[in-house]
């Protein structure tokens, strides 16, 4: 009787507790205002699998952070070229506290791994001060083992070294850091952003740190989508390399790179790391702005400009992008777009290199093409490149995919430039990825539609 009894209460307080959970996640929801789409997918998690769901709503929380955790960044207003100068899209990043775009930047890009590999190797080879590194990826891969090798001689040196990497980007080097000792040996640093066995109740482990910044002496910096390991860059070609891209700058835009570089890493390495007083001189001729994203910008500058970017733009919008998870207004920007007589394109992998993420954006794929948006699929490997071309007023390069995590969650950067010596490269570039792409998607069976549709349903919780 009495094992009776233990098992009723426990069943009882069990039910209490669960419901109690459940009470208070939806009651998270509402006061932290989550978009109806968030709310709804979260909604069906919790009531198809409430022992899985509530717990990681808990444990992935929200998508803004506060200032006690991190401080929100600003970028300092220097070099701005004048208000009356300024594109219509600055502005709208201007008034979204974004510091607006410096005329004088030297920037070119690269989409051959095996460049971008030898820029970055030249790069370090010849830093004489700093190196400081952000990136989500970094695998003890041989190519990862060269740029550390690279790294820890200029440590050695003397150079100020340090390397900030994402721990879930990088989970097998955050759990076995051992290719790192050499490193830290020679006096250089490595933190690794949101570590999961720091604080394990106190992380945002759903806001990862995916920005890619390489600043050399703070008068040079590479950045763009690739990361550290083969799949990106190399000495040599690769079959299995993806399609990324890689940018040089110089200029004064360097100046908010390195800031938002020291913001990332005093959070994490909890230093004092300064920056300097000093703009880098004007070295060439083109318009830049650099434009952070994520947690710890308040607004959701990026997200208004692509969408500004969208609604206004005239004679086209080509999109390079792996992902393609948008939500409905962007969605729905776009089908406009079309309507209007705008050359809509979305250049795509045909498939990527996560199928949860290829079942995902299926849906919204179909549903453009079927508004005449060209869909185009490319065959030949992976594309992990993020750009996004309109008219032939401005380009967008970076981190940011065209998902709502990169536009919503992520810590991302991008950069806008508004000069035809960046735009027309760029629009060259993506014509002969469209000359190898295949025009249309592939008919989706019965159950490939319903997982595709599916997945469209739980896209705001990936």
């Amino acid at each position: 009787m009495s094992e009776n009894v233990f098992y009723f209460i426990l069943v009882q307080t069990s039910a209490i507790v669960s419901g109690m959970l459940v009470l208070g996640s939806l009651g998270h929801m509402v006061y932290q205002r989550r978009e109806p789409p968030s709310m709804i997918a979260w909604l069906l998690a919790i009531i198809l699998l409430p022992y899985l769901a509530v717990p990681l709503y808990f444990i992935l929380r929200s998508r803004k952070l506060k200032r006690r955790e991190k401080t929100a960044l600003k970028l300092a207003k220097k070099g701005e070229i004048p208000d009356s100068k300024a594109t219509p899209i600055d502005m709208v990043l201007r008034n979204n506290g974004i510091a607006g775009a410096t005329f004088g930047n030297r920037f070119f890009f690269y989409t051959d791994g095996v460049k971008a590999y030898n820029m970055l190797m030249e790069q370090i080879a010849s830093a004489r001060h700093t190196i400081l590194i952000s990136t989500y990826v970094l695998r003890p891969d041989p190519v990862g083992k060269n740029v550390l090798s690279a790294l820890t001689r200029k440590a050695s040196q003397g150079v100020q070294v340090k390397l900030l990497i994402d721990c879930i980007g990088s989970l097998p080097l955050y759990f076995r850091q051992k290719p790192l000792k050499s490193l830290r040996k020679a006096g250089g640093q490595v933190a690794f952003y949101m570590p999961l066995m720091t604080r394990p109740f106190q992380n945002y482990i759903n806001l990862r740190n995916h920005r890619k910044i390489f600043i050399f002496d703070d008068c040079t910096v590479l950045s763009g989508g690739m990361n550290i390991s083969r799949e990106y860059m190399g000495p040599s070609p690769y079959d299995q390399r993806w399609t990324d891209i890689l940018f040089y700058l110089e200029g004064p835009a360097v100046f908010h790179y390195r800031e938002i570089f020291t913001e990332d890493w005093n959070h994490t390495a909890r230093e004092e790391l300064a920056i300097p007083d000093f703009l880098p001189e004007a070295t060439g001729d083109a318009t830049l702005q650099v434009v952070p994203s994520g947690p710890d910008i308040p607004s959701d500058a990026l997200y208004e400009a692509l969408l500004f970017a969208v609604f206004s733009a005239r004679e086209r919008i080509w999109i390079v992008t792996p992902y393609f998870v948008p939500d409905k207004s962007l969605m729905q920007a776009l089908v406009i777009a079309c309507h209007r007589g705008v050359d809509v394109r979305l250049i795509t992998p045909a498939s990527s290199n996560h199928l949860i993420a290829d079942l995902s954006r299926s849906s919204f794929m179909r549903d453009l093409a079927g508004k005449g948006v060209k869909v185009l699929l490319y065959p030949h490997g992976m594309i992990h490149a993020k750009a996004m071309l309109f008219d032939d007023r401005g380009v967008v390069m970076g981190s940011a995919n065209f998902d709502q995590r990169s536009l919503f969650l992520n810590y991302e950067v991008v950069s806008f430039a508004y000069s035809r010596s960046i735009i027309d490269p760029c629009a060259a570039w993506m014509t002969q990825l469209i000359a190898d792409c295949t025009p249309r998607m592939q008919p989706a069976g019965r159950w490939r539609r319903i997982s595709e549709n599916l997945m469209s349903v739980f896209a705001p919780l990936l």
